[in-house]
């Protein structure tokens, strides 16, 4: 496999490959230093895959046999082992894939007088065998049709290199008929429903797998697969400022298990994307090591190196994101809107999401498909019951935080609401949208976002319990090119409930005359501009991320404030958020002011104007015919749109006008597309 370019590779190893050929020498070092073991081991076995591809590729390049003798050592405990996974479905799932792949790539770089060759390719036929006919009986079940998540991508791609290298065109065809749905039925903007984490852990094998087909039968599917097109946007806007950390919206075992270099660089070449090309070498430089031994993500991004080398184009130039990357992103299939005040260390980011499970394109065609076909086709267990949740961060640290990781997913354990004490219906589970009506699906609307800015209202109520009877529960959130957030939660029921708004922290919150989040040298105040009960909570997460490794556990202290509207069928809930240093902080400056309908903030150089929850907004002081200047002006789909500045109260006759935002001496253009 690979053929032309390992020949390419090979006359640039001291050249213009040479930092990549450095790092996958350097990986087979390790190997030598460490010992496989003879039994299967409890945990996951994933790794014995990319050892084995890494030291193999290192000798098809340079002809060392100590390579080769390496291999061998790793190749033999792999083939001794009588299953491939012990704790969760030997032979059917992840370790298979993971070592069907890397050991059929070792098979052929090996060549046929490697000293287990035979042996290779009669472990790789059984294993082969075990993984097709488990996904052929399983189909309509489980990872064989869960178009949409990494189990699917891994297991079908290692299903496809074992039957390139063994010449085995039922499990090839089985693969690419697969992949020819997948890469339909994946969402068009790049989205990620499992999250960052779990993009970097699965989105490379579709790589993977487009790779392969393209090497072993001249099939070109990048082009047809819109998703991977996009999807570097999507991690990219979901990089906390300075890029080392990253959003940890759906399943993320932490912060630092975001980047995979060999995946930015395929991404690079495959589609001429400078800034997937700048982020490779910018990880590489600064983030490698850090993320190589902080990441709780196994195996990792240090057994990638042999990717890295073959994905590794040199014609493309990087180009900084800082430099051509827009400030806000709105991606609609995940519901996911994002605004920061700039890349750098220093900045402020808010990333608001809401979706129905899986996102719009996965939930859809999965009711289709499972209605006409009997089947269970979602498996959208990474994906949170975070609808209308949000995360903060600024100054290099995270002011409002999300859960994490978790096998019980609770909307209490995200910046959310709740009503009478409960969150989403048929929650505390670990896929929460697993078999729930049709009808159940929260929706973003009313989304801007632009120059730093954002605007965008989630609709979450059909998420809650029905016995509830509530009849509206939207969010608005409003972040401004200054870096405060505005939220605006509009919420009613057929009975009196309590109403709770919850807020997330990775430090102890502090209650004073103010409300501060403090986290590093970052800290926020937070001004409740409702009669509100206060409360601190102390929140816990625990989650085993991987049945594999059936004794790790991940654990989460999280600091809850709980502020509540007490026994009243309708509640507005404004809420303001304003970010500083927490080292030389500037005062609180947020206010309300007095209009003549809706909600006015001013933050003395800002100001946001909302509507009321019959949705009427005046701007004008109720006992004057004054006017506001507004810069930006967002509005429903359904109705007119303005864009531009200097918008007067009087503009607002005849339009459903979402929100007024002033930034004086600023001139903000957003465009009236922007605004879905």
């Amino acid at each position: 496999m690979y053929d032309v370019r390992i020949d390419e590779l090979r006359n640039g190893l001291d050249g213009r490959y040479a930092a990549q050929w450095r790092r996958l020498r350097e990986q087979c070092d390790w190997y030598r230093t460490q010992t496989p073991p003879s039994e299967h081991p409890s945990a996951s076995i994933t790794y014995f895959g990319p050892a084995a591809a890494n030291l193999a590729l290192a000798f098809r390049l340079t002809g060392n046999e100590g390579y080769r003798a390496e291999a061998a050592r790793w190749i033999s405990a792999a083939i001794g082992f009588p299953h491939w996974g012990k704790a969760h479905m030997p032979d059917h799932d992840l370790d298979a894939g993971w070592l069907l792949h890397g050991l059929s790539l070792a098979s052929g770089w090996l060549g046929d007088d490697f000293e287990l060759a035979a042996e290779l390719r009669a472990k790789l036929e059984l294993q082969g065998s075990r993984l097709y006919e488990f996904a052929v009986e399983s189909e309509g079940s489980w990872w064989s049709s869960s178009y949409w998540q990494n189990h699917n991508w891994i297991c079908y791609t290692g299903l496809a290199a074992a039957g390139y290298a063994l010449g085995r065109s039922d499990w090839t065809e089985r693969a690419r008929s697969n992949f020819a749905t997948v890469i339909e039925l994946l969402p068009a903007d790049g989205s990620d429903m499992e999250g960052v984490v779990y993009w970097r852990y699965g989105v490379p094998w579709l790589a993977t797998y487009l790779d392969l087909l393209q090497d072993q039968e001249g099939l070109d599917w990048w082009k047809r697969c819109s998703f991977l097109a996009n999807t570097f946007s999507y991690r990219l806007q979901q990089c906390a400022p300075g890029f080392e950390e990253n959003i940890d919206h759906g399943d993320c075992h932490d912060r630092r298990s975001g980047h995979s270099v060999a995946l930015y660089r395929k991404l690079a070449a495959a589609y001429r994307i400078g800034e997937a090309q700048w982020l490779a070498e910018t990880v590489s430089e600064r983030f490698f090591w850090r993320e190589a031994y902080a990441s709780g993500v196994r195996p990792g991004v240090m057994p990638e190196a042999y990717l890295e080398l073959l994905w590794y184009d040199d014609s493309l130039a990087p180009v900084d994101p800082a430099q051509s990357a827009p400030l806000s992103a709105y991606f609609p299939d995940l519901g996911l809107v994002t605004a920061r005040t700039g890349w750098d260390d220093e900045a402020t980011m808010v990333s608001f999401k809401a979706a129905p499970g899986g996102g719009h394109q996965a939930w859809e065609t999965s009711h289709k498909l499972d209605r006409e076909r009997g089947w269970d086709t979602l498996s959208a267990g990474h994906h949170h019951p975070d609808s209308g949740s949000f995360v903060l961060t600024s100054r290099g640290a995270f002011l409002a935080v999300d859960e994490g990781y978790s096998n019980r997913k609770r909307a209490g354990d995200h910046n959310l609401i709740l009503v009478d004490g409960q969150g989403f219906a048929d929650e505390d589970r670990y896929h929460v949208y697993k078999e729930i009506p049709y009808e159940r699906q929260a929706e973003m609307v009313d989304v801007l976002a632009a120059d730093g800015m954002a605007h965008a209202t989630a609709r979450i109520a059909a998420m809650y319990p029905p016995e509830l009877g509530i009849t509206r529960l939207d969010r608005t959130l409003v972040f401004t090119p200054g870096g405060r957030v505005v939220l605006l939660d509009h919420c009613a029921a057929d009975a009196p409930r309590d109403w709770t708004l919850l807020l997330h922290a990775d430090w102890p919150i502090e209650y004073g005359e103010e409300i501060a989040l403090r986290s590093g040298s970052a800290q926020a105040w937070v001004r409740l501009h409702t009669s509100l009960d206060v409360e601190p909570a102390v929140t816990e997460v625990e989650a085993n991320p991987t049945s594999s490794t059936p004794s790790l556990r991940l654990t989460r202290t999280m600091h809850t404030l709980r502020a509540t509207a007490r026994q009243t069928t309708m509640a507005t809930l404004l809420t303001t958020i304003e970010p500083t240093s927490a080292l030389h902080p500037t005062p609180a400056a947020a206010r309300p002011l007095p209009v003549t309908h809706g909600h006015a903030i001013t933050f003395t150089d800002e100001t946001v104007f909302l509507p009321d929850a019959a949705g009427r907004l005046d701007p004008r002081p109720p006992a004057a015919a004054g006017s506001a200047d507004g810069q930006a002006i967002a509005v429903g789909a359904d109705s007119r749109s303005r864009a531009g500045g200097g918008a007067q109260a009087g503009d607002c006759d005849g339009l459903a006008i979402r929100a007024i935002i002033q930034t004086p001496g600023r001139r903000i253009t957003i465009p009236a597309e922007h605004t879905q």
